[in-house]
């Protein structure tokens, strides 16, 4: 009887919220725009995890409030903007080169590769009227009055008693089962930042289980950036060195290709993907910069004694997690030491990029028993070495990047984009990663989880006949040379997606996506010789997004997906969701809503779609198993600085009497959880 309870009672606050929301007619401050929220749902499907969407979110919150100038913008500023292309960004540099300042930003629609869609999420982010900057660095007063300031607070929690924080023998969890954040952020124009983040996960002991801080100044002479603290370096194709976010392949086909923003402050909750100590960018000639960097870090590791008696590991530890008695004992057990320089050359058509880098480690690495490690790296030294290029001739966009590991091998990528038409842009690339090239901070293009043992050509096209049809579609075809992850040798594979947009008017568009996925693998886990099989992974989606009015919005989805593997039967899987969203210009109040349900039997039939969340908190749900999913988000402006949000989610299994495994295992047929934040900017 209680699960049905649940479900009414689940039913019952959706229809309360519909009602309310169509009653509110409270007047006061604007709402957060929606920009932000709508490319962030955008691009969620080429982000790897949910701190890099949130580093996304915030960037493009940030420069919702300070847009850029379009006619003079800083090097890397539209880089950030992740839904442009590098040739959209080169034309439009070349069209200022030609044709001067730009007077009203619809004159991007004389340039090509931006079509109506690209213009439209643009608009939010920028400008055509300079911000005044500040003279004079390091007046105290100016310091004080007129920097920005942000500070954000948030709590989550799920509501129920998982299975690792009851008192149980062998491994639990020692914390509390809060999860907090703590951020502070500072800047002052393009010239000063300082930014703070604090975090403990759930099931982590109450306190600051990861601290990052970083300064920043901008502009002092030759030096074109100097940072003291957490930062981030990302050059070229990311081959040879790339930490914080990137992009892979998605909706956006142009992603492929990078645009490197080279060294900035770090500001994620991500507690591997960074390095700690001092970085800097200085002017050599007015088109050769050389950043030089230097870091000291103890990472997370797995220690086991070799023959030797002394300590080894295979792969340091990325999750950031201490809750266990064994993940507290991993933390921070391995000392690394990492220094390096990047010379950069830029002119008007061409960026060319040289990137070496050494890092030391305190254990030694080995490559451990399993076969599809043999070619791992090996040792405590490792260095990496690589030169990167772009170059824009006309309507053609070139880029690419060799890295070199050493112990190691070689990692090539070559790519082009043209825009044939302002209607019809295409991108083509190969790469061939060795299967024993190495580097912890590689993210180039693949269908694998590392740069390495990878072959494999894509092909893209983007074609948008008018404002009411856009069409994507690419192609990966890929070869695996060396054995990985449940596969015991060289295997193939290929990846098609192709989307379909049609919008009949402003206020309705329809959206068609399909997808299908051809690999191998292993055909079991127990067999002594194991034969590969082919896996066939296939997803049709229909989507709609409506508004009824400048308040209400409304999203429709329906998904299948198809799982084959060998010779058993196929499995399906499927995605039912209706949103709702409110968010008046004129209320203090805004709120969106979701209630789905979805019949995943297997874990390979497990959909992943957006689900909007607190600020700078988005990420991509997993909707799994049999049940249903009722999320409802809130935010209230209580003044002009300060700002609340509230989440509470649930998943509802029905027939279920655990949900979960392991020691986040629960009773019962639901698990709700809760998320509240206030941000203050001042």
């Amino acid at each position: 009887m209680s699960r049905y309870l649940s479900l009414q009672f689940v039913t019952a606050l959706y229809v309360l919220l519909t009602s309310f929301i169509c009653c509110s007619r409270r007047a006061a401050l604007a709402q957060e725009d929606a920009a932000v929220k709508s490319i962030s749902a955008h691009l969620a499907e080429g982000v790897s995890d949910e701190e890099e969407l949130s580093a996304l979110t915030e960037r493009l919150s940030f420069y919702r409030r300070k847009p850029i100038d379009l006619n003079q913008p800083k090097p890397d500023q539209l880089k950030e903007l992740a839904f442009l292309s590098p040739l959209q960004i080169s034309n439009l540099y070349h069209h200022i080169r030609l044709n001067g300042k730009l007077k009203d930003v619809l004159e991007l629609q004389a340039i090509n590769g931006f079509d109506p869609e690209t213009i439209l999420r643009l608009l939010p982010f920028v400008s055509l009227k300079p911000e005044a900057g500040y003279k004079n660095l390091f007046s105290f007063r100016k310091l004080l009055t007129k920097g920005s300031n942000e500070l954000l607070l948030r709590y989550g929690q799920v509501l129920k008693k998982q299975k690792g924080f009851r008192d149980l023998p062998g491994s639990r969890y020692l914390g509390s089962p809060q999860k907090l954040l703590l951020k502070y952020k500072y800047q002052l124009d393009d010239l000063l930042s300082f930014s703070l983040t604090a975090d403990k996960d759930a099931g982590e002991r109450l306190g600051i289980d990861f601290l990052s801080m970083s300064l920043a100044l901008y502009k002092n002479g030759r030096f074109r950036k100097i940072i003291i603290g957490d930062y981030s370096l990302q050059f070229g194709q990311g081959l040879t060195l790339w930490t914080g976010s990137s992009f892979g392949k998605g909706a956006e086909v142009a992603g492929v290709a990078k645009k490197d923003t080279g060294l900035k402050p770090y500001t994620s909750a991500d507690e591997f993907s960074f390095f700690r100590g001092v970085g800097s960018t200085y002017k050599i000639f007015k088109i050769i910069d050389l950043t030089s960097f230097i870091s000291l870090r103890d990472l997370d590791a797995s220690l086991s004694r070799n023959s030797a008696g002394q300590f080894s590991l295979t792969t340091p530890g990325k999750s950031g997690l201490h809750r266990t008695p064994s993940e507290i004992k991993n933390k921070r057990s391995l000392r690394q030491i990492l220094y390096g320089l990047a010379l950069q050359l830029r002119n008007d058509n061409l960026e060319a990029t040289l990137i070496s880098y050494h890092s030391s480690y305190e254990h030694e690495f080995s490559s451990g028993k399993a076969l599809y490690r043999q070619h791992n790296f090996q040792g405590k030294e490792l260095s990496n070495l690589g030169i990167a290029y772009n170059y824009n001739l006309r309507n053609i966009y070139v880029f690419g990047e060799t890295a070199k590991s050493a112990p190691g091998g070689i990692a090539v990528l070559q790519g082009a984009m043209s825009s044939l038409s302002k209607s019809l842009s295409v991108v083509l690339l190969y790469r061939n990663y060795a299967k024993n090239f190495f580097s912890f901070y590689s993210q180039g293009v693949g269908a694998g989880s590392s740069s390495g043992n990878e072959q494999g050509w894509y092909g893209g096209l983007h074609f948008t006949p008018n404002k009411r049809w856009d069409l994507s579609l690419y192609a990966d075809l890929y070869r695996f040379p060396w054995a990985r992850y449940r596969i015991d040798s060289a295997s193939t594979g290929a990846e098609l997606m192709g989307m379909l947009s049609y919008q009949p008017q402003k206020k309705i568009k329809l959206m068609l996506k399909l997808s299908h996925q051809l690999s191998e693998q292993n055909l079991r886990s127990d067999l002594p010789k194991n034969p590969l099989a082919k896996v066939n992974k296939d997803n049709c989606r229909l989507a709609a997004d409506w508004q009824l009015n400048r308040k209400l919005k409304f999203g429709n989805r329906f998904e299948v997906t198809s799982y084959h593997k060998g010779s058993a039967a196929s499995s399906y899987g499927y995605l039912v969701y209706q949103d709702a969203d409110y968010s008046p210009l004129s209320s203090r109040l805004a709120a969106n809503t979701r209630i789905a349900w979805f019949n995943t039997p297997t874990y390979e039939n497990r959909i992943y779609a957006y689900e909007d969340d607190v600020l700078y908190g988005a990420g991509s749900g997993l909707y799994n198993g049999r049940g249903f999913r009722f999320y409802l988000n809130m935010n209230y402006s209580l003044s002009r600085q300060l700002k609340a949000w509230a989440r509470y989610a649930v998943y509802y299994y029905p027939g279920k009497d655990k949900i979960g495994s392991g020691l986040d295992e629960i009773n019962g047929t639901n698990k709700p959880e809760i998320r509240l934040q206030l941000r203050y900017q001042f």
